[in-house]
């Protein structure tokens, strides 16, 4: 289920639809809706549209951020950055049968996250990435190794995926440390072939596993 999630973004050739298309045709099942700067009727008719995309690809689709487009869009559920609404609030809001994942960087970050109920944790960056505005510091292969060490000393036991400048050769190593999947973005859209790109990351993941 969370082996590879991919987040929405656009190039000067690629839209935020054309993303998905690309993702799902590439094996990927797992979209999240991310659109920092766009307007609520821009969000909302992307959002529409990959819901009809992956409901053909029976493909799970989370929105970034927006709690209260959820049940409009049809959304599977919402990932909440650092930034955005309580955990705890959203489920009051989502109730159980939506998923909600959160933003960590630090083991700190994934035991408040843990408390307040959250179904998986997206945990960065792995590396500098332009994709994403006000980053956090780098955690790279130690910093995984040390949160997932500590997750266990505390038996949390939470999907965790990784985030952030990931690669295709850095798939194996990255699970290696113990984390359940990798959330990629740019390392899709920025090769010669997309969609032969998302199936490799796909391939990737099962061999690991």
């Amino acid at each position: 289920m969370f082996g590879v999630q991919f987040i929405t973004h656009h190039t000067d050739t690629i839209t935020y639809l054309d993303s998905v298309r690309i993702a799902l045709e590439g094996g990927c099942r797992w979209i999240q809706l991310r659109m920092k700067n766009a307007t609520e009727i821009e969000f909302l008719e992307a959002a529409k549209a990959i819901r009809k995309l992956c409901d053909e690809y029976e493909a799970t689709f989370i929105l970034d951020d927006h709690v209260e487009w959820v049940g409009l869009t049809g959304a599977d559920g919402v990932h909440l950055g650092k930034n955005d609404m309580p955990v705890d609030e959203a489920r009051k809001m989502l109730g159980r049968s939506r998923i909600i994942g959160g933003t960590a960087n630090t083991y700190a970050d994934i035991e408040r996250l843990w408390r307040q109920g959250v179904d998986y944790i997206g945990c960065g960056p792995f590396r500098f990435t332009t994709t994403k505005q006000n980053l956090s510091p780098i955690l790279g292969l130690e910093g995984y190794s040390s949160i997932m060490k500590q997750m266990a000393a505390h038996n949390i036991h939470l999907p965790l995926v990784a985030i952030g400048g990931i690669l295709l050769t850095d798939v194996a190593v990255i699970l290696q440390t113990g984390v359940t999947g990798i959330a990629v973005s740019g390392a899709i859209l920025n090769a010669e072939n997309p969609v032969e790109e998302t199936s490799r990351f796909m391939e990737q993941d099962k061999v690991e596993k």
